[in-house]
């Protein structure tokens, strides 16, 4: 009774992200400033994709834990698992462009290993093309070639690219998924689309992937057609125009003492990476305005086994393992903060996140209703995709989400009823919000609280342009 009075008061008044309850996240080392700041060690694994057995659920950057038979808790025989929908980010890549502004020792190589590009036709020599891989280059005749920064120097990647050690981690995470779910949902060797879906972003790095995934999940199938939005409207990634999310997220992130309280005390630490990078202070690319352009970078490279930079002026001033350390527990901090800890974090989830919760709600009222035959959909995305998925549903400890991450909707059906499980890192998600944790709730419940979040589609466009 006091979980329905709770989603009643969920409902109360217009919804659309207008009346949206926020219940502030647990209290941990991942949001505790001063722990942040000024404690030890990194807050998981950042220098492999294997995590041991038994330690398999911590945190690991590189390859977050996903849902695998060894772990997974199967239901009683009373429950019949009729859907999943999982949200997934990428697995390992490169770094950004824009976050390989280092004047350091460090370069990326990616020949023989390039992005596959090239155009198809349905029959005849259209049909059977050469495959193309890119190969990124430069050319001294190029007179702007030394204007895209010293990040670009020597390398043959296309910056970002999932890296063959990703493409491998995404193999395995597709195999692992096909050996708990094969079985129990009916899927086939070969992807077959009345009951199977891929969805990808308009960032090619999620097709990369998915080449990995699919094959690990459908190891018989040869070429897939994976489904995909207008960059103008997707609602994945998600880019569609949302200018109140953009305004209530910068009102909370830009100038506010809780924001660059954290920026100011870690001015040290500033100075040092500064030293190494070169980069200056005030600078143009954002790199004081969060530490996102550092964690990606020096991140990325100790998933990939290389070292930590130095300075191409002063090869005894290297970054230590310490402060990358350091980097990461306060990258770790911005995102709780930025997605869970925020008072209207949760209102910013709601619109920027609310039309890809919309299209979940269709897709279960759907299966549901006996409407749909599809059992299985798979959306590959970033973690500007999975971050506001935990924000949404108010998940109790908030992290940066890894290379990998995913969310799982399991739909059960017992007798004529069904329920919901929601799996983070394999196991049922805990929230701060009054469902507790999601773990064979009745389906109705999670309809209702997007409802609550959301409202109507009409609702969300208009709270969007208010």
């Amino acid at each position: 009774m006091a979980l329905q009075s709770a989603l009643l008061t969920f409902a109360a008044g217009i919804a659309a992200a207008t009346n949206v309850v926020h219940y502030p996240p647990a209290q941990s080392n991942i949001n505790n400033l001063t722990f942040a700041l000024t404690g030890t060690g990194a807050p998981g694994i950042f220098t492999s994709s294997t995590t041991p057995d038994r330690n398999y659920g911590e945190y690991n950057w590189c390859n977050m834990p996903h849902v695998r038979t060894r772990e997974y808790k199967t239901p009683s025989r009373d429950f019949t698992l009729e859907y999943v929908e999982i949200i997934q980010r990428h697995h390992k890549r490169t770094p950004y462009a824009s976050n390989t502004f280092f004047k350091e020792d460090v370069t990326w190589s990616c020949t023989g290993e390039g992005p596959v590009v090239y155009g198809k036709g349905p029959s005849g020599v259209s049909s059977d093309v050469t495959e193309i891989q890119w190969q990124a280059f430069r050319d001294a005749q190029n007179p702007w070639v030394n204007s895209v920064g010293p990040g670009f120097v020597g390398t043959t990647c296309q910056l970002p690219q999932i890296t063959t050690e990703g493409i491998v981690d995404s193999h395995t995470h597709g195999t692992d998924l096909r050996a708990v779910y094969a079985s129990r949902l009916g899927l086939g060797l070969h992807l077959d689309p009345s009951i199977a879906k891929i969805r990808v972003t308009n960032n090619v790095i999620t097709s990369q992937v998915a080449g990995g995934l699919v094959k690990g999940l459908f190891p018989a199938t040869g070429n897939a057609a994976v489904f995909i939005q207008s960059s103008t409207f997707d609602s994945l990634e998600p880019t569609y125009s949302c200018p109140t999310a953009d305004s209530l997220r910068s009102s909370y992130t830009s100038g506010s003492s809780n924001w660059t309280s954290h920026l100011t005390a870690a001015a040290p630490l500033y100075a040092k990476l500064d030293s190494v990078s070169g980069t200056s202070n005030p600078d143009g690319g954002g790199w004081h305005t969060s530490f996102d352009h550092y964690y990606d970078n020096l991140s990325a490279k100790l998933c990939h086994g290389k070292k930590l930079p130095c300075s191409v002026n002063d090869t005894s001033l290297c970054v230590t393992q310490d402060e990358a350390n350091t980097v990461f527990r306060l990258g770790n901090w911005e995102y709780s903060y930025y997605f869970r800890d925020a008072p209207d974090s949760t209102k910013y989830a709601a619109l920027h996140y609310g039309a890809w919760f919309l299209e979940l709600k269709g897709h279960l009222q759907a299966v549901v209703a006996g409407q749909s035959k599809i059992r299985y959909f798979h959306n590959i995305a970033h973690d500007g995709s999975v971050s506001p998925v935990l924000g949404f549903l108010q998940i109790a400890n908030m992290v940066w989400p890894g290379m990998g991450s995913e969310v799982v909707f399991e739909l059960y059906k017992k007798k004529n009823d069904h329920f919901l499980r929601v799996l983070w890192g394999g196991q049922p998600m805990v929230t701060s919000t009054p469902m507790g944790t999601l773990d064979m709730i009745p389906v109705q419940t999670m309809l209702d609280y997007i409802d609550s979040m959301v409202g109507s589609g009409a609702d969300l466009f208009a709270a969007c342009h208010s």
